[in-house]
């Protein structure tokens, strides 16, 4: 598995580095040991989290509940839970590449 990646008792956990106030949400290729996503949103009142949380949500196909930033919630290296074990987040990486 991937350093960005792993899975949990919960489902997965994914290392993040958002870019917000991107022109559109992509993925963006890897930064370091985290999946690097931009982000079309600005870094203000939660906004660049609520547009991560809705583009992973529809890129994995769960609902936005099942996303949620456990760690990193006004920085830009973040820890994401995707709370669904059928969940395949290696897919974004593939999609990308």
């Amino acid at each position: 598995m991937s350093d960005w990646l792993r899975r949990d008792a919960e489902g997965w956990l994914l290392a993040i580095h958002v870019q917000p106030g991107a022109k559109k949400s992509q993925v963006a290729g890897l930064h370091g040991g985290a999946l690097k996503i931009r982000v079309a949103a600005p870094p203000v009142e939660g906004k660049a989290n609520a547009a991560l949380i809705a583009y992973l949500a529809k890129a994995l196909g769960v609902p936005k509940r099942a996303v949620t930033v456990v760690k990193g919630e006004l920085s830009r290296e973040k820890l994401v839970r995707v709370a669904d074990q059928s969940a395949k987040p290696d897919v974004l990486i593939a999609e990308r590449f």
